[in-house]
């Protein structure tokens, strides 16, 4: 029956699912206790938890991995408080579903009715179409409730953000896809036809992702096997899964992250964990071998400066084989970092010295050490009195190289570890002889 405000069809108020439904459907909870993994949001104690408690919801982005129950709970948001519940897609939807979706709230709220607007995926809307939400959201016209897989910081608008809470669904772990499981045999009445380490394999591949699993399962229980499969029958009857990974979004920029970290930690097994996670998702193998050149100069320097010359050898080697032989040198690579001595003396050198250029400007450097290709240069003592430092005792002078208005500098210190350890020894020796030399 169409609505009878606006002659628009209404949300279909959801029913009890048919057996012939699929099985994530017919185990989709009916209450906020029922849904796993998210305890510390819909318990007694949990941001979702308060709010039901008190009857009132505020505007709320479900952050989270696919499969973790971000739909459901808005649903089961809607019901617990008595909102009208209305969903949109940001995949399927433009201004016009908007603009008829806020109108029917609007036209609802005049009756005393509210409206829980649950928009998937909302992080597709683009900027413009994310500020035509503030109105309805700043008035009441609407509780928001959106969700994405994406980091709100990086895909929402500050201004939708400041009015909206941000809520974190965490990816499901081996108890709450455990307890799916349990749920999914008990309303088939029967096990699934597993062993128990392809049971544990199952609950692995589904890396968080309670849907995934229970499609899975679903496959399971449709056919009728002779015996359990072990892990190796499981990998042959089942597709296996592809790793969650946006090359161009947060993931992206968490193992990257967590990989450069591994390797100035000094962890090898850790670098290699996250280095294989980005090349089995399908990374580009040469933005890694950038970013292991960036650590072997940032994180290592000259406390091993070998470092530098295995990361070009890598690219080079990956260059010469290709895939897949080529990324055992990517991984060489790696290893040699991670197991390498730590020094950021030059890093931080660097930085001191470019800061030091800008502030100075444009000194002029000594006379002594400028080059004098005409007379007139000559004349105005350019190059007077320059010492060459291999005609002095151990090939080294103590001249002063700095400009006259700027006294000289320590940019690099370098550390005691490594090869550094040789240079800090030679630079002191060096430095006591510019003392008895220059008296």
């Amino acid at each position: 029956m169409a609505d009878l405000l606006t002659g628009l069809e209404p949300e279909p108020t959801p029913s009890v699912p048919g057996p012939d439904a699929p099985l994530a459907d017919r185990l989709r909870p009916a209450v906020l206790t029922d849904v796993v993994g998210q305890e510390h949001l819909t318990g007694a104690d949990g941001a979702i938890g308060r709010m039901v408690a008190a009857g009132r919801l505020s505007s709320m982005i479900l952050w989270g991995p696919p499969g973790t129950g971000k739909t459901t709970i808005a649903r089961l948001l809607a019901a617990a408080v008595d909102l009208r519940f209305v969903a949109i897609s940001a995949v399927f939807s433009g201004v016009a579903e908007l603009k008829k979706a806020f109108a029917e709230a609007r036209d609802h709220a005049r009756i005393g009715q509210r409206t829980l607007l649950f928009v998937d995926e909302i992080h597709r809307f683009n900027r413009a179409q994310q500020d035509g939400f503030l109105p309805y959201v700043e008035d009441g016209t609407v509780t928001l409730v959106g969700a994405t897989t994406e980091n709100p910081s990086f895909e929402l608008n500050a201004a939708l953000l400041s009015r909206a809470r941000v809520l974190i669904l965490e990816r499901l772990g081996r108890s709450a896809l455990e307890r799916l499981m349990d749920r999914a045999e008990a309303l088939e009445a029967r096990p699934l036809p597993l062993t128990p380490p392809a049971r544990d394999a199952l609950i692995a591949s589904a890396d968080g992702d309670g849907r995934f699993l229970l499609n899975q399962a679903e496959t399971l229980f449709s056919v009728d096997l002779p015996e359990p499969l072990d892990p190796a029958g499981l990998s042959r009857f089942l597709q296996r899964r592809v790793a969650v990974y946006d090359k161009d979004r947060e993931g992206h920029y968490n193992l990257i992250s967590a990989l450069h970290k591994s390797i100035r930690g000094s962890d090898p097994q850790a670098a290699l964990y996250y280095l294989a996670r980005m090349l089995t998702a399908g990374e580009e193998p040469l933005y890694l071998l950038r970013r292991l050149t960036r650590a072997a100069v940032e994180d290592i320097g000259l406390a091993d400066p070998q470092a530098l010359v295995q990361c070009i050898a890598a690219k080079d080697t990956y260059d010469f084989l290709g895939s897949p032989e080529g990324e055992l040198a990517i991984a060489q690579a790696c290893l040699y970092l991670a197991t390498a001595p730590k020094s950021n003396a030059a890093y931080m050198a660097q930085k001191k010295a470019w800061r030091t250029a800008k502030e100075t400007g444009s000194l002029m450097p000594p006379a002594n050490i400028l080059n004098a290709p005409t007379k007139l240069m000559k004349q105005i003592g350019y190059g007077a009195d320059y010492a060459y430092d291999h005609d002095a005792e151990g090939a080294f002078s103590g001249a002063n190289y700095w400009p006259d208005e700027l006294p000289p500098q320590t940019f690099y210190e370098p550390t005691g570890r490594g090869f550094e350890a040789r240079l800090a020894e030679r630079l002191a020796h060096w430095d006591a002889l510019r003392r008895d030399r220059r008296g």
